[in-house]
């Protein structure tokens, strides 16, 4: 039996997402005997999301599913200056243009995933540039700097990681937590928000707007943390050796978001499909027990599943299909990731080198030259034996593609234009 009355932080403990809370027995109340509306922020730093982000859009569509307003909190003000929790080093300042290029790719997500409208649980999105541009600096100062310590925003991780490797942490980023503290009061003034959520490393902002809210207004609100997500072999969710894995289509195709689940490894299975898909619980147990090949069909569900979520059971259903006609039967699927190549360089002799470079499948001609001495680099399914080869039109298929892979489950197809 659950410890909790409300069905929101029921859902969030059962599927693993809570990792701290300031007040457990308050959100747990509030969430049984009304409405709460709750935010997460995101900077729009690039014209995507990754999937390192995709945990935090999850715990925004359990707020709403069960029966919550989300707030989706875009950071058009706070993407001026760069939030340092966990980075190394200061980010890359960015136009207002950019930035609004960015939230308009980034809002593509949201769509797919939560319902936007007007009603007492329908998402919104806002943007902390419409009131943070408002601020007069002095009057700012005066009024809420006098609520913050410094000694006490030194002790705070993401401070002191930079501080402690002697990297320069600009007086910019030391406001970015003072900024977001006030994004909470103003949520909470303009829409009663009176939840914020986020990963672990943003508790101290979290709580520095909860105490922020008190001091000024005297408002009583929450917070809560889920862990940052790490594989069960300790890397980063989000990014791997070939990149980020976006998640807008028109920077990683669905086919690859797809393989990317199809390849989690062993150990975290049961955990990305209670965080990542809406499978029950029951079903997700029986699949988390499969042992050594049946496994892998667990693997394959949870692909389609969080490839589901994302882009769609249409894009799913292909990539689940081009991946067993590639790996299965050995055959094409038009649904593979395609690049485009000049029908005059096929002409002309295109080097394999420059090949598996072109496609992506490998970072540099001495990746490629290290992969194809490894036996791992194939055209049309046979292991490449000369790394001074080229391909030309000799080599394409009744398809009119060439087939180039890495491995077994890395496929891109060439298609002379």
């Amino acid at each position: 039996m659950s410890k909790y009355q409300s069905e929101f932080l029921k859902i969030m403990d059962e599927r693993g997402y809570i990792q701290q809370c300031t007040d457990f027995e308050q959100l747990d109340e509030r969430a049984s005997k009304g409405i709460v509306t709750g935010y997460i922020g995101f900077d729009c730093t690039a014209t995507s999301l990754h999937v390192g982000s995709l945990i935090q859009i999850m715990m925004l569509r359990k707020l709403q599913q069960s029966g919550h307003k989300p707030i989706v909190l875009m950071g058009g003000g706070t993407t001026r200056i760069g939030d340092p929790s966990g980075k190394d080093e200061a980010r890359k300042l960015l136009t207002d243009e950019k930035i609004d290029e960015n939230l308009a790719g980034i809002r593509k997500v949201f769509e797919k995933l939560l319902t936007f409208g007007d009603g007492p649980t329908d998402a919104v999105m806002v943007n902390n540039r419409d009131w943070l541009d408002q601020i007069n600096y002095i009057e700012f100062l005066r009024d809420y700097g006098r609520h913050f310590s410094i000694n006490r925003m030194l002790s705070f991780d993401s401070v002191k990681l930079r501080l402690d490797r002697e990297q320069t942490l600009s007086f910019l980023e030391f406001n970015y937590m003072i900024l977001q503290a006030y994004d909470f009061l103003e949520l909470n003034r303009k829409h009663d928000c009176t939840l914020q959520m986020g990963g672990s490393d943003q508790w101290g902002n979290i709580v520095n707007g909860i105490e922020l809210s008190r001091r000024v207004d005297g408002a009583s609100v929450t917070g809560l943390t889920t862990a940052l997500l790490t594989t069960s072999s300790g890397a980063k969710m989000g990014k791997t050796a070939d990149g980020a894995v976006w998640l807008n289509e028109d920077l990683l195709s669905s086919y690859n978001y797809w393989q990317f689940w199809r390849n989690t490894e062993d150990a975290d299975v049961g955990r990305f499909l209670r965080l990542f898909t809406e499978l029950p619980l029951d079903e997700i147990a029986r699949l988390e027990a499969l042992e050594g090949a049946e496994l892998n069909e667990a693997k394959k569900i949870l692909a389609t599943e969080a490839t589901t979520m994302v882009h769609g059971k249409e894009a799913a259903d292909k990539a689940a299909e081009a991946a067993r006609l590639a790996f299965e039967q050995g055959t094409i699927s038009a649904d593979l990731p395609t690049i485009e190549i000049e029908q005059s360089e096929l002409d002309a002799g295109l080097g394999i080198l420059t090949a598996f470079v072109r496609s992506g499948l490998c970072s540099s001609n001495g990746d490629a030259r290290r992969q194809i001495k490894g036996g791992g680099a194939k055209v049309n399914d046979k292991a490449v034996q000369d790394e001074r080869g080229s391909l030309s039109a000799t080599d394409l298929t009744e398809s009119g593609v060439i087939k180039l892979s890495l491995g077994k489950k890395k496929h891109v197809l060439l298609k002379p234009v």
